[in-house]
């Protein structure tokens, strides 16, 4: 296997540059959307998204309600491309998220929420997107180019986009500030080593990704990762609802990554970890209040919106890493394009 660096491992190591450039370089545009969604005083959030976009709209979501107390819901971008239908959105803001910024029931959402009476925002790592042009305030990511099919640095950078907007919506002067501090523990995220996880997955084809409130996404996104790069099938739930139908897969030979975040949800998520590894479950954690599971070291970031950022990038750095020792090729996976462009 060649000794080179993927694409992916380049924009891994490229976040913490790209999480600084971003809030330095975008940081007006934020400040002034921001201030356009106070000023708007919306009763409601709905965002438009698909894929590793759709999971930092999901982890928008959550940072919405919990620092603003307004409902977010996702909204299908087929209801304006394939159905036409034209929703009531009178008193909302409409957060739209896109890479390229160009795929068509994307931009067709963006124009029909705007049409309905939203106040809409786009984050898009294309500043002169179709997206970006539709849409009342276009936040440009700053990522720099992203080669790698699998979405890195991109979804990185939405999801600190999403949280700075927020941040300078309700002044929340104390988030500002963790995001200030993102790039240097981004750099200490890379740098955590999950050795331990890759030598029970090595002969697995499936394991289940649990999270919990914002982390709950950042497993959506895992999962993601882990089709995209190392072939194999994860599933994402909430460490709450595994514990209902899914327990039943539960055994020797079925993996769990429980990914916590330092935040109000890290006991029920380590408990729930050490419950299915009571199970007989080969369960990893990221947390040390864990005591049957086996723990990964992981970074706390200081406030509990940031921290589940950490964990994905400590993530991407051990699903890259994953793929290439199965002899795959993290930068092209088979069947998929960088930019997919749906109707």
């Amino acid at each position: 296997m060649s000794t080179d660096k993927t694409h992916m491992q380049r924009e891994i190591e490229e976040i913490p540059e790209a999480t600084a450039r971003l809030l330095d370089g975008s940081r007006a545009i934020l400040a002034e959307a921001g201030r356009g969604i106070r000023e708007r005083d919306p009763h409601f959030v709905v965002t438009v998204a698909r894929g590793s976009s759709d999971h930092a709209a999901t982890f928008v979501k959550y940072a919405v309600e919990l620092t603003a107390g307004l409902a977010v819901a996702s909204v299908g971008p087929s209801i304006a491309s394939i159905y036409g239908a034209r929703l009531k959105l009178g008193g909302s803001a409409c957060l739209a998220i896109s890479q390229s910024g160009k795929s068509p029931d994307i931009v067709a959402m963006a124009e029909t929420a705007r049409a309905g009476g939203a106040l809409t925002i786009a984050i898009t790592n294309t500043a002169d997107s179709p997206l970006a042009r539709a849409s009342d305030y276009a936040i440009d990511i700053l990522a720099g180019p992203e080669r790698s099919v699998a979405a890195t640095k991109t979804f990185v950078n939405s999801a600190v986009a999403g949280l700075a907007l927020m941040a300078h919506c309700t002044g929340d002067e104390a988030l500002l500030t963790a995001l200030a501090r993102l790039p240097d523990h981004f750099r200490k995220a890379i740098a955590c080593d999950w050795t331990v996880l890759a030598k029970t997955l090595e002969k697995q084809k499936s394991l289940f990704i649990l999270g919990r409130g914002p982390s709950a996404a950042i497993a959506n996104e895992a999962a993601l990762k882990f089709k995209e790069t190392c072939a194999m099938h994860a599933e994402a739930f909430s460490a709450a609802e595994v514990m209902h139908g899914p327990l039943a897969l539960i055994g020797p030979d079925f993996p769990v990554l429980a990914l916590a975040a330092r935040d109000a949800s890290e006991p029920s998520v380590a408990e729930a970890a050490d419950s299915l590894a009571g199970k007989g479950a080969p369960v990893f954690v990221t947390s040390d209040l864990a005591r049957a599971a086996v723990r990964l070291p992981h970074v706390a970031t200081g406030h509990p919106l940031t921290d589940p950022l950490a964990l994905i990038v400590s993530f991407y750095m051990f699903a890259e890493a994953l793929a290439r020792h199965r002899g795959l090729d993290p930068d092209t996976p088979p069947n998929l394009r960088k930019v997919t462009e749906t109707v």
